[in-house]
């Protein structure tokens, strides 16, 4: 913890650095991406302070769109939709996600009641061929289409599609090499970036 504080007390003594953001924020992506501590979507993407909005779940999980239960995932999406006017929302799955593979694999989740119950509640199984895969990438490449396809049902998300004022992308990031996939509806598969 000790390197974080540091790095925190130091990040402080650059105000003139972050000053503009005090202005207001006017990001043109929100990126959609797992909670997982090796997915970093700035390191990433490159972005400063200020250009992504992001959504972190377990699992990169959208949950389908209810307006009787709504949910804070579904309150970040339509704040970047209708306030910040958003141009492009990305969901980006990750290799090696526990989540999804705890959901391949059926994994007793016991233990974690909260994790076990989201996942059950908010994800559809994917599509899998070998669940012992341990970047079950085919999996987390489905979800994250499927992901794509649950936002598709936001009200608002669906009316700035048809204006044709928003877009759609689905990711995938491997992280043991860095490298970042995005679904290619031409040829149905992730391709490199």
């Amino acid at each position: 913890m000790q390197p974080l504080i540091d790095n925190a007390r130091s990040f402080g003594q650059r105000p003139e650095e972050f000053a503009h953001l005090a202005e207001g924020q006017s990001p043109d992506v929100l990126f959609i991406t797992c909670s997982d501590s090796r997915v970093v979507p700035a390191l990433i993407t490159g972005a400063r302070p200020g250009e992504l909005f992001e959504l972190r779940t377990a699992g990169n999980v959208v949950p389908p769109h209810s307006f009787e239960h709504p949910t804070s995932e579904a309150a970040t999406i339509e704040y970047a939709v209708e306030v910040l006017g958003v141009k492009e929302i990305v969901v980006c799955g990750h290799s090696h996600c526990g989540a999804v593979g705890a959901v391949v694999r059926g994994d007793d989740l016991a233990a974690v009641p909260a994790v076990r119950d989201w996942l059950a509640r908010a994800a559809d199984e994917p599509k899998c061929s070998d669940p012992a895969d341990p970047t079950v990438a085919e999996a987390v490449q489905n979800h994250a289409l499927t992901q794509v396809l649950r936002l598709r049902s936001y009200p608002c998300v669906e009316r700035r599609l048809a204006e044709g004022r928003l877009g759609l992308r689905a990711w995938f990031y491997e992280v043991h090499t860095g490298t970042v996939l995005e679904h290619r509806a031409d040829t149905d598969s992730f391709e490199k970036l």
